[in-house]
């Protein structure tokens, strides 16, 4: 099983970056994507997540209207899109993989990392002022 994420760097306020977690060894269809985020010296926060293919959505309420999450199961990848990117979003972006049974009843339980098998390496997003 493999979760890479990539699509990190450096940009100002106001920026935008693509985040990508391309997946493998793993029944993608049967899972759900999220990604979560660590500052230093903080504690790790779901950021939002997906499953079915955009069917299930999830995310933060501070980065609602501003991130996109999308997959392409053809891929087996998922996408995080940010917009208007301030200081406040910078950290380490994970990406986990969780079976979707377990989040079909309540799918913001998607946010917390205890509930995922697999995760990536991170990628870091560093937002300047």
């Amino acid at each position: 099983v493999q979760l890479v994420e990539s699509g990190g760097g450096l940009v100002q306020a106001g920026g935008s970056l693509r985040l990508s977690c391309a997946t493998s060894g793993f029944a993608f269809e049967d899972y759900a994507i999220a990604w979560f985020r660590q500052a230093p010296g903080k504690e790790r926060q779901g950021v939002g997540c997906i499953a079915n293919g955009g069917v299930n959505l999830f995310y933060r309420d501070s980065v609602q209207g501003r991130f996109t999450i999308s997959s392409d199961s053809a891929k087996s990848t998922v996408y995080l899109d940010m917009n208007n990117l301030n200081p406040e979003d910078t950290g380490v972006y994970y990406c986990a993989a969780g079976e979707y049974y377990v989040f079909a009843s309540v799918f913001s339980r998607c946010m917390g990392g205890a509930w995922h098998d697999y995760w990536g390496q991170g990628t870091q997003v560093t937002v300047s002022a």
